[in-house]
């Protein structure tokens, strides 16, 4: 690999974007391909991005191996109530980096949440540090606009893939109203799955948890 591709290749990782190395297997040649390029395969590159795994395409220069360079999967929990309980773990095992945010100390700790990372910051000053981008899926769980709407607002305003709400239908409603008024218009708005998670008819914490699971598996590869 050439100096230039190694230091461009570093620098994407360490900034969190998503990168295909593209490799001609005939002659050795390679280039970096981006999100949002205009590549010859950038389809195929994108897709390998969505997918997580390399790919060999066939082209008219020979066969071109894609290898995928994609930031760590992160979940960023608002609220360590029963629900979180049950999800965190799931999402550990689903290869996530997971990060529960909730500044009541009584509810977010380590015997609740054994091996998961407890931020106990309001979550605006939590979601500044953590900067979601389009790795990450934000949840937010606790039903209090005080802890919820800042989460949202600043997982509006980034590149993450997946951001849920619990919430009735008219719980969200009024939430819609408070994000509106935030400034927020209706195709931001739209990104927010609430009531969160699949309608499989989930009524304990741990169905809940399985749904959201669910959706941000579909949301994460892409699936309707």
């Amino acid at each position: 690999m050439k100096r230039d591709i190694l230091d461009r290749l570093q620098a994407d990782r360490d900034a969190h974007r998503s990168v295909v190395l593209a490799t001609v297997l005939a002659t050795g040649e390679q280039r970096l391909i981006h999100l949002g390029g205009n590549d010859p395969l950038q389809a195929e590159a994108e897709q390998a991005i969505r997918s997580d795994k390399p790919a060999t395409v066939e082209t008219p220069d020979g066969d071109v191996f894609l290898n995928v360079f994609n930031p760590r999967l992160r979940m960023l929990i608002v609220g360590a109530v029963h629900i979180a309980q049950f999800l965190a773990p799931m999402a550990q095992m689903t290869g996530y980096e997971v990060s529960i945010i909730d500044p009541r100390q009584a509810w977010a700790t380590p015997e609740r949440f054994p091996g998961i990372t407890i931020i106990d910051e309001w979550p605006d000053d939590a979601m500044d540090e953590l900067h979601p981008d389009h790795r990450t899926a934000v949840v937010t769980l606790t039903h209090d606009p005080k802890l919820d709407d800042p989460a949202l607002n600043a997982a509006l305003g980034s590149d993450a893939f997946y951001i849920g709400s619990l919430g009735s239908t008219r719980t969200h409603a009024k939430r819609v109203d408070r994000l509106k008024a935030a400034g927020f218009d209706d195709g931001k708005i739209g990104r927010i799955h609430a009531p969160v998670g699949l309608n499989i008819g989930a009524k304990s914490p741990a169905e809940i948890a399985v749904s959201v699971m669910g959706q941000v598996t579909a949301a994460l590869r892409g699936a309707a």
